[in-house]
C-alpha cells in the first residue's frame, strides 16, 4: 500500500519539544507526538482520553460554533457553553427597544423560553482521517500549479462524494503542512440552536474595546446555548417537537480553580496562523504593511474621538465602528512591536541562512531547493507593491463610509444593464438597499466621514505611485489641485448617498433606465474607480504572484521537514479542530513590571467608572461583592477569580475554546490574548505570548449567583 509523505516521516519526525505552549496540534497524532511530553507537563489523562473514535472523548464535545468561534457541550442535555461576543449576533438580533438583551442580559428560566437563531448552527468533528495518498493520486511536479489544484480539486471531490453517498454525516479535505498532507474531516452539523443566557453587556463586554487585546482583564465573555434534534437524535431544522442534544460527552466542570504553574490545555478551532513564512514575508507584513495600516486607523479613530468624546449620540452611533476599526488596528501594533522585541526576522535570517547551507550541500538538494529562498525575495519584492496598493484600497478608500457605502449598489446598475431585464430580481435588489440604506443612516454622521475622507485621501496620494491610485485622484489633481477638501465639498454636495430622504426618494421610484443617475453620482464614482482598480490593476497581479507563493511554500515547508528529520513540526492554523498546552503563566512585559496570571472581582470594583460605557458595573454585582455572598465559587483566597492567562499557543477561532486542566475537566473559556504577544500568528515567543481566558468559575457564579439561573448550574457535572 502506498504511504503519504507526511506517514512516511512520523517515525523521525517529531522526537524533540519546542517550548511548551508552541503549537497548535493535530488531535488524532497526539498520542505519537504529544501525549508523553503532555502527562511530563501534569496531564493526567491520556491522548486516547482526549481524540479517540473507538469510545466517547473530549473530542465528542467541542464544536465549530457558527462560522468562527469555538463552543463545548457542559451538560447531557447538549447545553453549550461559549463566548459572549461569538453569541453576540444572536443576542443582538433578539433585542429590541422593548427587551434590550444586549444591555439587559437575557436568561431562560426554562426550556421553553429559550430562544431560536434561524441560520446559527454547530459543526461536531466525528473523526479525521489521512487522506494523503488519495489526494495526490497522479499529482506530479510537471504539472503547473492550476492542473495541480485542479487534479487536487477533482481527487478530492470524488472522495467526499464517494463517503457521503452512504453516511448521514458530511466530509471536508484540508490541506495540512501546505498541502503537502492531507485530511478528511468527518463532521455532523446541529441547525437546531437555541439561546439559553447570556449576560448584560456591563459584565459580557466589561472593558470593551479599551481592554481589547490587554491584560489585565476582568470581562465576563460567555453565553450560554443549547443544540435540540429531532425525536431520533439527529441534527434537524428548527421544529417545537425537536429535543435536546444527548451528546456522546460532555465536559465536567471543575471548581478547583487553577494556580500558576499548572498545566492547562485548549481543545478549538484556530484560525490562521503562519509560523512558517520566510523573513521577507515577515518584514513585508510588520514593517510595510502593518505600519500603513496602523496609520490609516489611527487617523479614523483620532476623528472619531473628537466627534463622540462631547456627543454621546453620537459616541453610540459610533460604538461599533470604532471597536471594529480599533480591534485589528491594536492587534497590528502589538504583532509588529513583538516581532521587533524578539528580532524575529533576524532569528528567521539566521535559520534561512542555515537552510541554505543544506540546501547546497549535494547536488541532489540544491536542485530541489537551492533556489527557494531567492525565489522569495523575488516574488515578495512583486508583492509588496500590489499589497500595499490593496491595503490602501480597503483602509483608506473603503475606509470612507460613504462610498463604502455607494459600492452596494453596483448589482442594481448591473441588473439595469442586463439583456432581459429581471424585473424581480431589480425588485428585491432595491428591498435589499433600502434595508441596507436604514441600516446605514441609523448609525452614520456625515461630519466625522467628511474629515475622514479629507485626510485619508491625503494620506493615500502621499504614499502609493500613481499606478496604484484611481482614477479619480486625476480629478483631485487637475481640477481641485490636490485641495482634498474641496473636492471632499464636491462629492458630499452632489452625492445622493449623503442623504436618507433623496435616496429613498430614488429607490421609491426607481426604474432600469434611472441607472444612469447613479453612474454619475460622485460617490459611486469613487466606488467604481476602485473596484476598477483592483479588477484590473491589483488582483490579476497579486492571484499571480500568490499562486507562486503558494508552491514556493509547499516545497519550502516540506524542505525544512527533510532538513530537521527530528524536529517537531505543527501545521498552521486552517480551522481544523486542534489541541495546544501549556501552563498558568503570569509575565513581565516590560523592565520592572510582573502581571499575576489571574485577576479578581476587586478589580472590576477598582476599574468602575458610571462616566465611560465599558467600565460601568452592574448594581446587582456590587452588591454581591460587597456582601462577599460568592457562593461555591470563590477560591481558596476567598475571592472571585474573573480571568486567567496561560502560555497556551491560540489565535482567532479559539474564541470560546474550552481550557481544560490536568484531569479534562473545564476551567475556563479562551477568548482574547495578550497585546504584547500578537505576533504568536507569525513567531511564538514563550516570554509574553499569553491566551486570556474567563475563570470558569466567575461564569457559575454570574449564572447562579448574579442571574439566579441556578437550575443551569444543576444540569451541569460539577467537580470539587
Amino acid at each position: 500500500m502506498k504511504k503519504s509523505l507526511f506517514f512516511l516521516l512520523i517515525p523521525l519526525l517529531f522526537r524533540l519539544s519546542l517550548f511548551a505552549g508552541e503549537g497548535m496540534w493535530i488531535p488524532m497524532l497526539l498520542q505519537q507526538l504529544n501525549e508523553k511530553e503532555m502527562q511530563e507537563m501534569g496531564m493526567n489523562i491520556t491522548a486516547e482520553d482526549i481524540y479517540s473514535i473507538n469510545h466517547s472523548s473530549l473530542k465528542d464535545a467541542i464544536v465549530l460554533f457558527g462560522r468562527g468561534c469555538t463552543a463545548e457541550i457542559i451538560s447531557d442535555q447538549g447545553l453549550l457553553l461559549t463566548n459572549h461576543h461569538c453569541g453576540y449576533g444572536a443576542i443582538q438580533r433578539h433585542s429590541s427597544i422593548e427587551h434590550d438583551y444586549l444591555t439587559d442580559g437575557f436568561w431562560a428560566m426554562n426550556k421553553e423560553e429559550e430562544l431560536a437563531n434561524p441560520g446559527l448552527s454547530v459543526t461536531l468533528m466525528v473523526r479525521m482521517e489521512e487522506v494523503t495518498a488519495k489526494v495526490l493520486e497522479d499529482v506530479n511536479d510537471s504539472m503547473t500549479e492550476a492542473e495541480r489544484s485542479a487534479k487536487i480539486k477533482e481527487n478530492s471531490d470524488k472522495l467526499i462524494e464517494e463517503f457521503e453517498k452512504d453516511s448521514d454525516y458530511q466530509a471536508v479535505i484540508k490541506p495540512f503542512f501546505k498541502g503537502n498532507a492531507y485530511y478528511m474531516i468527518i463532521t455532523e452539523t446541529f441547525k437546531d440552536i437555541r439561546l439559553v443566557g447570556a449576560p448584560p453587556s456591563d459584565i459580557g463586554k466589561f472593558g470593551g474595546d479599551t481592554d481589547n487585546w490587554m491584560w489585565p482583564r476582568h470581562t465576563g465573555d460567555f453565553s450560554v446555548f443549547r443544540i435540540y434534534t429531532d425525536k431520533s437524535g439527529k441534527p434537524a431544522e428548527y421544529s417545537k417537537e425537536n429535543i435536546p442534544y444527548q451528546p456522546k460527552y460532555h465536559l465536567p466542570i471543575s471548581i478547583k480553580g487553577v494556580d500558576e504553574g499548572d498545566f492547562t490545555f485548549v481543545f478549538g478551532y484556530p484560525a490562521r496562523t503562519n509560523e512558517y513564512l520566510p523573513s521577507c514575508a515577515v518584514k513585508m507584513i510588520t514593517e510595510s504593511g502593518n505600519p500603513h495600516k496602523i496609520k490609516l486607523r489611527q487617523t479614523r479613530l483620532d476623528i472619531f474621538n473628537e466627534h463622540t468624546v462631547n456627543n454621546p449620540g453620537v459616541r453610540i452611533q459610533y460604538a461599533s465602528k470604532d471597536a471594529r476599526v480599533a480591534n485589528y488596528w491594536k492587534k497590528m501594533i502589538g504583532e509588529s512591536a513583538g516581532i521587533q522585541r524578539m528580532r524575529g526576522i533576524e532569528k528567521k535570517e539566521a535559520y534561512e541562512n542555515e537552510f541554505l547551507a543544506w540546501a547546497v550541500s549535494s547536488p541532489e538538494l540544491e536542485e530541489k531547493y537551492g533556489g527557494l529562498l531567492p525565489a522569495f525575495q523575488s516574488a515578495y519584492s512583486q508583492l509588496e507593491p500590489l499589497s500595499l496598493a490593496f491595503d490602501y484600497l480597503r483602509e483608506a478608500g473603503l475606509g470612507i463610509e460613504l462610498v463604502n457605502f455607494a459600492r452596494y449598489f453596483s448589482h442594481l446598475t448591473e441588473l439595469s444593464q442586463a439583456n432581459g431585464l429581471n424585473e424581480e430580481a431589480i425588485s428585491e435588489e432595491i428591498t435589499k438597499l433600502k434595508n441596507k440604506t436604514d441600516g446605514f443612516f441609523k448609525d452614520y454622521y456625515s461630519p466625522i466621514d467628511k474629515e475622514v475622507m479629507v485626510a485619508l485621501l491625503k494620506l493615500y496620494d502621499e504614499n502609493l505611485a500613481p499606478e496604484y491610485k484611481p482614477a479619480f485622484f486625476n480629478t483631485i489633481h487637475n481640477k481641485y489641485k490636490n485641495d482634498y477638501a474641496s473636492y471632499t465639498q464636491y462629492v458630499f454636495g452632489k452625492s445622493m448617498f449623503d442623504n436618507e430622504q433623496s435616496l429613498n426618494e430614488y429607490l421609491n421610484a426607481y426604474q432600469p433606465k434611472h441607472y444612469k443617475k447613479l453612474e454619475k453620482d460622485p460617490a459611486f464614482q469613487m466606488a467604481s474607480d476602485l473596484k476598477n482598480l483592483y479588477v484590473y490593476r491589483i488582483q490579476p497581479g497579486m492571484n499571480g504572484i500568490n499562486r507562486k507563493l503558494d508552491s514556493l511554500q509547499r516545497i519550502y515547508m516540506k524542505a525544512q521537514m527533510e532538513m530537521a528529520p527530528d524536529k517537531r513540526f505543527y501545521p498552521d492554523a486552517n480551522f481544523t479542530l486542534r489541541v495546544t498546552y501549556g501552563m498558568i503563566d503570569g509575565y513581565n512585559p516590560k523592565d520592572a513590571v510582573y502581571y499575576k496570571p489571574y485577576t479578581t472581582l476587586k478589580g472590576i470594583m477598582e476599574k468602575e467608572d458610571p462616566a465611560i460605557y465599558d467600565y460601568v458595573v452592574e448594581d446587582k454585582l456590587k452588591e454581591l461583592y460587597q456582601n462577599k455572598d460568592y457562593g461555591d465559587y470563590a477560591d481558596e483566597d476567598g475571592s472571585i477569580h474573573v480571568c486567567f492567562v496561560a502560555s497556551n499557543h491560540t489565535t482567532g477561532g479559539n474564541s470560546g475554546s474550552p481550557v481544560l486542566n490536568s484531569d479534562g475537566e473545564l476551567v475556563g473559556v479562551n477568548f482574547d490574548r495578550c497585546w504584547e504577544g500578537t505576533m504568536s500568528d507569525l513567531m511564538y515567543d514563550p516570554q509574553v505570548c499569553r491566551n486570556i481566558s474567563l475563570d470558569i468559575r466567575y461564569f457559575l457564579f454570574i449564572v447562579d449567583k448574579f442571574a439566579g439561573a441556578g437550575y443551569l448550574v444543576d444540569e451541569m457535572d460539577i467537580v470539587n
